[in-house]
C-alpha cells in the first residue's frame, strides 16, 4: 500500500453542479430562488472554502482507466479498470484556496431535466472558478498499479475526463487540469 499525492493545476475553469434542496422562501419565485441559492451548487467546507469531493478523484481515475483501456502485462486481455475500481482509495477532499462567497457566476439557459436536447429549458446559475488547483491524496492498495501506470492514468484523468460540471467526459471543456507532480509516501 502506498499513498500518492497528486499535485494538480487547472487548465480550464472549474464549475460544480451539486444537487441542493434549499427550499423556497414564502412566495419566492423560481428565478429569485435560483439567484439566492446558486452558491449551494458548490461543495463547501464549514469555513466556506470550495472543495472537490474525494469521489471526484476515485471516479476520475476509474473513468481514465476505462478511457485508456490499458492491458495488464501478463494477464491476457484484462485491463486496469477493475484494479482502479477496487484498488484505490481517496478519503480526503481537495480543498481549494477559494471562498464560495468570492466565486463569480454564469447564467445559462439549460434543459430543466438535465438531458441535452430535451424540451423545456430554464435559467440556471453556476459558479465558475477560473484558476484553481491543489493536491489530491490517493491510497493505492493494489500492487499491480505501479507508479508509471498510476501517473499515466492521473494525466489522462486531467486531460480527457476532468472534474466538475461541463467537463470533457461530459462533452464540455471545464475542469481540465495538468498533473504537476506526484509524490509517493
Amino acid at each position: 500500500m502506498q499513498t500518492a499525492l497528486i499535485h494538480i493545476e487547472g487548465m480550464s475553469p472549474l464549475s460544480q453542479s451539486k444537487h441542493h434542496t434549499e427550499p423556497k422562501l414564502g412566495q419566492e419565485t423560481s428565478d429569485a430562488h435560483e439567484r439566492r441559492t446558486w452558491r449551494h451548487r458548490m461543495h463547501t467546507t464549514k469555513s466556506g472554502h470550495v472543495f472537490l469531493p474525494p469521489m471526484a478523484a476515485k471516479n476520475g481515475l476509474v473513468a481514465a482507466a476505462k478511457f485508456l483501456n490499458r492491458k495488464i502485462p501478463g494477464e491476457g486481455q484484462k485491463t486496469f479498470t477493475k484494479r482502479f475500481e477496487s484498488g484505490i482509495l481517496c478519503m480526503d477532499p481537495l480543498v481549494l484556496d477559494v471562498l464560495a462567497a468570492d466565486v463569480v457566476s454564469e447564467e445559462l439557459f439549460v434543459p430543466s431535466d438535465g438531458v441535452r436536447g430535451s424540451g423545456k429549458r430554464v435559467t440556471k446559475i453556476f459558479g465558475v472558478i477560473p484558476e484553481w488547483g491543489g493536491t489530491f491524496i490517493v491510497t493505492v492498495l493494489d500492487e499491480k498499479i505501479g507508479h508509471k501506470v498510476f501517473a499515466e492514468h492521473a494525466e489522462a484523468w486531467g486531460k480527457f475526463i476532468g472534474v466538475g460540471r461541463f467537463r470533457p467526459e461530459r462533452n464540455g471543456y471545464f475542469g481540465r487540469f495538468a498533473v504537476k507532480k506526484i509524490d509517493w509516501q
